[in-house]
């Protein structure tokens, strides 16, 4: 059995409010046992393993890995490349959109991670 991977990364909340962007701590979790081999990205407070009013969100490891390198999703989420050292990510939902930037290396760091969890263990 292969373990949970759970990293927190440092994201900005994109809104259109005065003050601009919110830096926020965002927890990533892979479960490698899990068949979607999705990747969760919760906001603070909530709590995993739990889809709380939009605060967490499942995505394809594969999507937010091709959206590092060009424009990826359609529908209810959209990662794309911000320069050379950004990626945003853009969920869609009844209650509105959320749009999170983060810097590159610290999700690289994690798929790596994931991509090592998931690999089969040779005797």
């Amino acid at each position: 059995m292969s373990a949970v991977v759970e990293e927190h990364a440092r994201a900005h909340l994109v809104t259109d409010a005065p003050d601009g962007q919110r830096a926020l701590r965002v927890a990533l979790r892979y479960d490698p046992s899990s068949e979607a081999h999705d990747v969760r990205i919760a906001l603070p407070g909530s709590p995993p393993e739990k889809n709380v009013s939009g605060k967490e969100w499942a995505l394809p490891r594969e999507l937010l890995e091709q959206g590092l390198r060009s424009p990826a999703g359609s529908g209810d989420i959209r990662v794309w490349p911000c320069g050379r050292v950004q990626v945003v990510v853009e969920f869609h939902a009844p209650g509105g959109v959320t749009v999170l930037q983060f810097d590159c290396v610290p999700l690289m760091r994690f798929l790596r991670r994931t991509y090592a969890a998931a690999a089969p263990v040779t005797p």
